[in-house]
């Protein structure tokens, strides 16, 4: 059976996900986004405790089951202390570097919902007056926000309602270039939940009767390590995480390809699964690397930790400069969501 992706409703989708922030912690505009979305498919779909969302598509057989996640939630920061000069310190909320924010917009918004403008900086930054400038260390010492109000002090900031715990978001710069390239922050995972809800259009659209029930995890915890963790139905055989293919030196995966990860952190993914999802992509023609990805986690190795009896795989579009300056390709898309097409019509291992 054949697919064609609609890349262009897969990237407008994007860039609406990427522009609505949604740091681990405060994902609830962003899951009403994807919640709405499916209501007006008239897709079947709760929220868990945690503020995830879960899609059931009823298949076939409904003994047993798939769950297939992709994480909605993102890396950001939240306020640690508001500095007598009026600027914020900031605390981490996920795994980036300071280095890779540097100079970024971003926003502040308080427990009240007010929304203020910043730009993260060294608080080094000019070099006309500070000799260390360019080696003073980026770290959570240095790096600061500065308001875009008339603050001189913590007083100031404080009457404006921020407030330690506030969080934090960083602007994600998209933009999709003449040549396919689609380069914005948080395309981890933003672009791999863009494609499970094109999916879900098609199969809804088509009336696609699937041979199992499957489960759709938007996630919303991902970043802190305990995203896909629960509401994992006794049914469930197989699950199978979505998220971002880790490119760099010594890698396989490209901007172009599905990434099929064999191993990350927390071990080898199932073998079986691992190897039935590359006889698909080979069947099917489509363009994939086989991949290890060194210092990475997932939805599928959270839900293994949790003690869940499962088969679990993982793959994802290739994205370049994870948790900094993210970019991907319109061909990732397409061959990402193929295999995932293909794999949910597919006999189980």
């Amino acid at each position: 059976m054949s697919f064609n992706v609609n890349t262009n409703e897969v990237i407008s989708l994007i860039e609406n996900l990427v522009k609505i922030p949604s740091p681990s912690g405060n994902t609830e505009k962003v899951i009403n986004f994807v919640e709405n979305y499916c209501n007006e498919l008239q897709l079947q779909s709760f929220r868990n405790r945690k503020g995830g969302l879960v899609i059931s598509v009823n298949g076939t057989d409904n003994t047993r089951h798939r769950m297939v996640t992709a994480h909605v939630d993102t890396l950001g920061a939240m306020v640690k202390e508001i500095k007598k000069n009026g600027r914020l310190k900031l605390s981490m909320i996920g795994g980036f570097r300071w280095n890779s924010v540097e100079g970024e917009y971003c926003q502040i918004e308080t427990s009240e919902g007010t929304v203020f403008s910043g730009t993260i900086l060294m608080q080094q930054a000019s070099v006309h007056v500070y000799k260390d400038a360019g080696t003073a260390e980026r770290d959570e010492k240095n790096i600061e926000v500065r308001i875009d109000e008339k603050v001189e002090n913590d007083e100031d900031v404080k009457a404006l309602g921020i407030s330690v715990g506030d969080f934090v978001s960083f602007e994600p710069r998209f933009e999709r270039t003449a040549n396919g390239f689609i380069k914005s922050r948080h395309l981890d995972d933003k672009a791999s939940v863009a494609i499970l809800l094109n999916l879900l259009k098609e199969i809804k659209e088509n009336n696609l009767k699937l041979p199992y029930t499957t489960h759709f995890l938007i996630s919303n915890n991902e970043e802190i390590g305990y995203g896909g963790n629960s509401n994992i139905t006794p049914e469930t055989v197989e699950y199978l995480a979505v998220d971002m293919g880790a490119i760099g030196v010594g890698q396989t995966t490209t901007e172009y390809c599905v990434s099929i990860c064999a191993k990350d952190s927390s071990g080898p993914y199932n073998l079986r699964l691992k190897n039935k999802l590359v006889e698909l992509a080979k069947k099917h023609k489509l363009n994939y690397e086989v991949d290890i990805y060194p210092y990475y986690g997932s939805d599928a190795s959270a839900a293994i930790r949790s003690g869940s009896d499962i088969v679990h795989g993982l793959i994802g579009p290739g994205i370049s400069e994870s948790h900094a300056n993210e970019r991907t390709h319109e061909s990732s898309l397409e061959n990402t969501s193929k295999l995932i097409y293909h794999y949910l019509l597919s006999e189980m291992v």
